[in-house]
């Protein structure tokens, strides 16, 4: 396993639509070592919730998110055991609400700032693959349908600074500094 390392909102990496993973491709030990890197990479983030894989220098159609971010939907505590980072691959959206809701955002891209004014759908129904292939549809709304809206954000190229309506500086604490 290599050291994967989050780049940053200067890299124009982050600014490149990612490409489709072919079916067959998604079993390949390329795509299957990605994925363990970048739960790797992700369980090393003390505020990570989700990660993208072109946050990871890959321009490919695979988001994670994290699971203790299914345990607090389920108000369980969280067991690595039993809640799984989940695995999304080439998701699209299906459908979105008409209703939007403000909300909190940072990014791991995006160090040192964040904001607590970004409009997203307040729910959102995406398809996608997991890591064994298998489609799905899933619906989510409040946190996860911003997670999800967030992630795919980064699967177009685009980041939630260039939505959000003020970006203040923070410290590590997400406290504004002056």
């Amino acid at each position: 396993m290599k050291k994967i390392i989050t780049i940053k909102k200067e890299n124009a990496l982050l600014r490149k639509v990612s490409k489709n993973v072919s079916l067959d491709d998604i079993k390949s030990k390329k795509i299957q070592n990605l994925i363990t890197d970048m739960k790797e990479a992700l369980s090393r983030e003390s505020h990570g919730v989700a990660l993208a894989a072109p946050q990871v220098g890959e321009l490919l159609r695979i988001f994670i998110v994290a699971g203790f971010v299914f345990a607090n939907m389920e108000g369980e505590e969280y067991d690595e055991n039993t809640h799984k980072t989940q695995v999304f691959i080439n998701p699209e959206i299906l459908n979105v609400s008409k209703k939007k809701m403000k909300g909190d955002e940072g990014c791991l891209s995006v160090p040192g700032l964040y904001s607590w004014n970004v409009r997203r759908y307040e729910k959102i129904t995406i398809s996608y693959f997991d890591e064994f292939g298998e489609k799905h549809t899933r619906g989510a709304s409040g946190f996860l349908a911003r997670i999800f809206q967030h992630e795919i954000d980064h699967l177009n190229g685009q980041l939630y600074i260039d939505v959000a309506e003020k970006v203040e500086k923070v410290d590590k604490n997400f406290k504004k500094i002056d």
